[in-house]
């Protein structure tokens, strides 16, 4: 048994993850994994070598060459072959393209071994939406994050509009309404809580009462 500690975060789109797994990863000393970045980041390659994302193989082997690094200092920024694409992986067509890579059983399985492979000393935490379900189910401890729909398209917008990136509510409420569908329908590894995993709603909740609830949490866990 693999004794490296991993806390998992897992959530729907805007849950507040991202954030939360970033505060917690850098109060621990613990490295990080955004899964959805890898699926993003494998995205801006595939587009910029003009990669067919209909040849799943040649899709596959590009996801196991990725280099990918998470800056914990910089709000977790996304460096891809020592290129910054913290904004550029999160434009439509990127997103479009990450979401259709994300059903392709080829490449859910490279990516798979890209994110084991983040499991380093001191720990790792992971936010995504199988990571307590499916990457690690050995993980210490898993944190389900959820908030309502109408929160977490608000925090979305304003992720956004803060990183520059236009956006529109109503476009932005549409496509988590999808997102949500997609995500807890699809037949790999569909969006649930580990059964095991504590949940959390976060909707009333600032970013550092969430953290310090993990903190807590994992706290507690490492203790014992």
């Amino acid at each position: 048994m693999n004794k490296i500690p991993v806390i998992t975060i897992d959530g729907p789109s805007g849950s507040g993850k991202g954030t939360v797994a970033t505060l917690t990863a850098k109060d621990l000393g613990f490295r990080l994994l955004d899964s959805g970045a890898l699926y993003r980041s494998l995205a801006v390659s595939a587009i910029k070598r003009e990669v067919n994302l209909e040849d799943h193989q040649q899709l596959a082997d590009l996801a196991r060459s990725l280099n990918i690094e998470f800056d914990l200092f910089n709000s977790g920024s996304v460096w891809l072959d020592g290129e910054d694409v913290s904004l550029s992986i999160r434009t439509d067509i990127v997103s479009k393209a990450a979401s259709l890579l994300g059903t392709i059983p080829a490449v859910r399985t490279a990516l798979h071994e890209q994110q084991l492979a983040f499991r380093k000393e001191p720990g790792l935490v992971a936010d995504g939406r199988d990571m307590g379900t499916v990457v690690f189910p050995d993980a210490l401890v898993k944190i389900y994050l959820t908030a309502r729909l109408e929160e977490r398209v608000q925090r979305r917008y304003k992720q956004l509009i803060d990183k520059g990136i236009d956006a529109t509510l109503p476009l932005l409420l549409q496509d988590l309404k999808e997102r949500d569908a997609k995500d807890s329908e699809r037949p790999i590894s569909p969006l649930k809580p580990a059964k095991d995993a504590v949940v959390l709603d976060t909707t009333d909740l600032q970013v550092d009462q969430v953290v310090q609830l993990v903190m807590s949490i994992v706290r507690d866990r490492l203790a014992s």
